[in-house]
């Protein structure tokens, strides 16, 4: 075990996309667990594009990171000392262990995973907080019924992929949006979604007249923006749109809101936002629902792994922006 942990920082807060200069690298001395605490090394940061609202001041669903602070992020690792009595030398471990090489813990938020049982990313992906966020967000806010029309955008992405899946468990013809021949393939041949409209290259109006002829009942929306505004003109009526971010928007200095929004009076439909903390107290039985169909080969996980150091975090974080990764966008800093 190393005697250093590196650690990247928030240095100032960005205007735009995050440059070099708003982060700041800091070694110091790895901590030696107290009564009550367990070290944990952390193996794979999970990279997400919330990251970029919590590094702004203001209010929002969850405080933001302060400056000096450890840049925060989910991460899976291996608690390698222990003086905590439920976690021992050994066990690994998700968590909200933040963008460093070690982290002390007193196990709150904290909980144990088995890599025997899937690979460690996946405990980042389809089976932590991305599929939790897409099982949630549909089922509870989407409440879509067989053979109802399903629009996910940021289909290709850690929470659309498994959205879509989950709808075609429930019997819905799903539709995905996404950026590029590539990621529009894998949605239909590797997730099995019914359609897939390219918005880097087609018309998403258009598009969405011939796929949805009958308008779309429940929209998930991963990007806001024009892609929201095309979909917004295509609702059923009684339609429900979650919306879960927007990432068209978050580097934005003018940021866009919905012009057709009118269309949720004329269609009786409602916009709900969805954060996955709220159901913190039912995490429990949504890792086994998204378990048992993983086990039963109906929900296909996808991690992009890049491996680095933890220096390597800004620019894995553009990889997002620049919509470069094709499902859970994962930071492998150790074996």
């Amino acid at each position: 075990m190393s005697t250093t942990n590196h650690q990247v920082r928030l240095a100032a807060r960005p205007v735009g996309e995050p440059r070099a200069t708003d982060w700041e690298h800091v070694q110091e001395p790895v901590g030696e667990p107290g009564d009550g605490e367990f070290l944990v090394q952390v193996l794979c940061l999970s990279i997400d594009p919330a990251m970029r609202g919590w590094m702004n001041a203001g209010r929002s669903y969850i405080r933001p990171v302060e400056i000096g602070e450890v840049m925060r992020a989910g991460a899976v690792g291996r608690v390698v000392a222990s003086r905590h009595s439920g976690f021992a030398v050994g066990d690994h471990v998700s968590g909200p262990f933040g963008v460093q090489e070690y982290c002390l813990s007193d196990g709150r938020e904290v909980t144990k995973v088995d890599p025997a049982a899937a690979p460690l990313p996946t405990y980042l992906g389809t089976l932590g907080m991305s599929g939790l966020t897409a099982y949630f967000g549909l089922i509870d806010i989407g409440r879509p019924e067989p053979g109802q029309t399903v629009v996910v955008s940021g289909a290709a992405g850690a929470v659309g992929s498994v959205v879509g899946q989950i709808a075609k468990i429930l019997g819905c013809r799903v539709i995905g949006i996404a950026g590029g021949e590539a990621k529009c393939r894998l949605v239909v041949d590797e997730f099995g979604f019914d359609a897939a409209i390219d918005y880097q290259n087609e018309d998403i109006r258009k598009a969405l007249r011939e796929h949805a002829p009958d308008g779309v009942d429940v929209y998930f929306d991963n990007v806001g923006g024009d892609v929201l505004d095309a979909v917004l003109l295509r609702l059923a009526r009684g339609a429900r749109i979650v919306v879960c971010g927007a990432i068209s928007q978050y580097n934005s200095t003018k940021p866009q809101g919905p012009a057709n929004y009118l269309s949720l009076l004329v269609n009786r439909a409602t916009m709900t936002g969805m954060v996955v903390f709220d159901y913190a107290d039912r995490y429990a039985e949504g890792i086994a629902q998204l378990a048992a169909w993983r086990a039963e080969g109906r929900l296909k996980s996808l991690e992009d792994v890049v491996s680095g150091d933890v220096a390597a975090f800004p620019d894995t974080l553009l990889r997002l922006f620049r919509g470069e990764n094709h499902g859970k966008l994962v930071l492998k800093i150790a074996d």
